[in-house]
């Protein structure tokens, strides 16, 4: 029988007013409800549907997606509890059943929780709130001499599980726990959030650093798109630059100052943008070629000679005028000079 509790690829057996049987590869038929069939299904059709159990415990299949399968974590809300357990909204009819065995408290109604989604002895689909029992703390090799899972800089999925007084624990590709440190933190997020995440360090007892930017040139390529983005939506010009202080580079973006200007500078050699005193712009393509900031010299003071006007203002000054003693001479000073 297809293992419940995951995806598979089927094909369609029979028809019956009820539904479809599809094959599950063993021998068996596995239906799947009439509200459940895609339309122009045929016979021979080959579907990707999920295997669970109803109600009564029968393997059934539908082409409705669950939050998470077999083998996943996953942050899911308790729609009902009674004496037997805890049941959880997974996205199916039937609800996905937590025994009190596998609750770290009781859980209550409305509230959400971090489970692991597994089969129990009896073949039953359950989730375990007791994450420990199936994430491993070390991210080893699965066997001797097999590479490593991660490498520093991969890629990974995260779902944030825990607030500490360091960061945040989270799940790593639903196998391994990290942490991702408050330092490392340039975004709001909370418990119960899926995101994409990046190994920032495999540490010496196999325990995983996380980061939530790319490092090193792969964070400013793909800074580079929203820094462009929001120059678009900002009519082409952005008032931050290499000068601008770290803090509101951060509250713009959610990066470093450093990464700010390996972005920026990276839009600028591929000349999409120009670097001003007091931000940066788009480049219209009109202008010359934009010049590196190791190449700028302040240009040299353009010194105008001054036309020689001393001549012409000396033609054209007035005479001094020699204001002479009206006093005639009389005869009593012609004898005294006798």
């Amino acid at each position: 029988m297809a293992e419940p509790g995951r995806y598979h690829h089927l094909t369609v057996l029979d028809e019956q007013p009820h539904g479809l049987y599809l094959d599950d590869g063993e021998g068996s038929k596995i239906l799947l409800p009439r509200k459940q069939i895609p339309e122009n299904t045929a016979i021979g059709d080959v579907l990707k549907v999920f295997v669970y159990f109803d109600s009564d415990d029968r393997p059934i299949a539908t082409t409705l997606r669950p939050k998470a399968q077999a083998g996943q974590v996953a942050f899911l809300t308790v729609a009902d509890v009674n004496r037997m357990g805890a049941f959880l909204d997974w996205g199916l009819p039937k609800d996905l059943f937590v025994p009190f065995s596998e609750q770290k408290q009781k859980m209550e109604a409305g509230q959400s929780y971090a489970v692991y989604i597994t089969l129990d002895n009896t073949g039953r689909i359950i989730a375990s709130a007791r994450l420990n029992r199936f994430i491993k703390d070390e991210a080893k090799p699965n066997w001797p001499g097999a590479p490593a899972p991660f490498s520093n800089g991969d890629q990974v999925k995260l779902l944030i599980t825990q607030r500490t007084e360091l960061g945040y624990k989270a799940v790593v590709n639903d196998q391994f726990w990290g942490v991702l440190y408050n330092d490392d933190i340039r975004k709001a997020i909370r418990v119960g959030q899926k995101m994409d995440g990046y190994i920032k360090r495999v540490r010496e007892d196999q325990r995983l650093d996380l980061m939530l930017e790319p490092a090193g040139h792969e964070k400013a390529d793909s800074l580079a798109k929203r820094i462009l983005k929001k120059l678009e939506e900002n009519n082409g010009s952005l008032g931050l630059g290499d000068h601008s202080p770290a803090d509101l580079i951060e509250l713009h973006f959610g990066v470093s100052k450093r990464t700010f200007k390996m972005a920026i500078g990276k839009l600028f050699k591929e000349r999409k943008i120009v670097i001003e005193e007091n931000g940066i712009r788009l480049a219209d393509g009109k202008q010359d070629k934009p010049v590196p900031r190791q190449q700028r010299q302040k240009a040299a003071p353009v010194v105008r000679e001054k036309p020689d006007t001393s001549r012409e203002e000396k033609a054209e000054k007035p005479a001094k005028k020699v204001i002479r003693n009206p006093k005639l001479k009389t005869e009593k000073t012609l004898s005294l000079k006798k």
